[in-house]
């Protein structure tokens, strides 16, 4: 089983920054795909940011597309999410997601969810 732990959110004004870390226990995590999603208040969950096995492709959706950047440390067991310029509308809750296919999907058919962290975005 894998587990996946994150940090990183907190409050910050508008155009400010944030980087989020997600860390995996186990071994499977560099044959992994990863990817970020978040859940806004009565919205349904949404695709951010991801990241295939070996860190050569990353996909982003439009509303975050040249504004966020995934990474993976494959050594560290650990997932990032860089955020800058960051708008009002970014604010909800950010979850990490690992997944055993090959390649990267923006559904929410992820193996295993962390516990999501939230990010307030303030006007």
């Amino acid at each position: 089983q894998v587990q996946l732990v994150e940090s990183g959110g907190g409050l910050v004004q508008a155009g400010g920054s944030l980087r989020l870390s997600c860390a995996a226990s186990g071994r499977t995590f560099g044959s992994s795909t990863m990817a970020w999603f978040r859940q806004a208040p009565e919205k349904e969950r949404e695709f951010v940011a991801g990241i295939s096995r070996s860190g050569g492709s990353t996909y982003y959706a439009d509303s975050v597309k040249g504004r966020f950047t995934i990474s993976r440390d494959n050594a560290k067991n650990t997932v990032y999410l860089q955020m800058n310029s960051l708008k009002p509308e970014d604010t909800a809750v950010y979850y990490c997601a690992l997944n055993f296919k090959v390649v990267v999907t923006t559904k929410p058919e992820y193996d295993y969810w962390g516990q999501g962290t939230q990010v307030t975005v303030s006007s």
